[in-house]
């Protein structure tokens, strides 16, 4: 076998890439935020909340467990613990709604607000990480951070939804930005749409 053929098959057989998973759970993302946003803005009839939890476990769930068990096999620390700990808490959030629709008991949904600080605490911690990835993933999980803390209230004393729907709505606009970027610049192999750059590089 002579050098140029070797030549012509190297060049036929390029390594392949791995896929880049942070698509999949930034759509999964989009879509759960439009879902739950639209109810907390009362866009969507409160007795149409069971035909929320399809559209949290398939979108905000799954997609968003396996974006982040694709990012662990990549060693991806950041994408792999925020995509997880999102998937879970969509999971969380889907059987809450299951519970309380069909538990047939009286439940103190004050609860759910623990658990919301939890996640705040949490996102505030990953908001943190994200400075030094990029823009629009820090955007992201600033105003997930304001919707999260924005829903407290609202399950500690009834207060008004308006915020958390207004900033799910905003995050689900934002993620779809960033999975249409992540999407457009792998396949074309150059910048169409940006990210921006880190904001802290320590």
């Amino acid at each position: 076998m002579t050098k140029k053929t070797i030549d012509a098959i190297s060049m036929n057989h390029k390594p392949v890439m791995p896929a880049e998973p942070a698509a999949l759970g930034l759509i999964g993302l989009a879509v759960a935020a439009l879902v739950i946003g639209s109810g907390y803005l009362g866009l969507t009839s409160g007795t149409d909340k069971l035909l929320m939890v399809p559209w949290i476990l398939f979108f905000g769930a799954t997609a968003q467990i396996i974006a982040g068990i694709t990012d662990f096999k990549r060693n991806n620390v950041f994408g792999a613990t925020v995509f997880s700990t999102y998937a879970m808490t969509m999971y969380a959030i889907a059987f809450t709604l299951l519970f309380t629709i069909f538990g047939g008991v009286s439940v103190d949904i004050t609860h759910y607000a623990f658990g919301l600080i939890a996640i705040l605490v949490f996102s505030v911690i990953a908001t943190v990480a994200s400075m030094m990835t990029n823009k629009v993933l820090f955007s992201i999980l600033i105003v997930v951070d304001i919707a999260v803390a924005g829903l407290i209230p609202h399950y500690l004393t009834g207060a008004s939804s308006l915020i958390g729907g207004v900033f799910l709505l905003a995050t689900s606009a934002l993620s779809f930005y960033a999975a249409a970027s992540i999407l457009l610049n792998s396949i074309a192999g150059k910048t169409i749409l940006p990210l921006g750059k880190p904001i802290w590089k320590p």
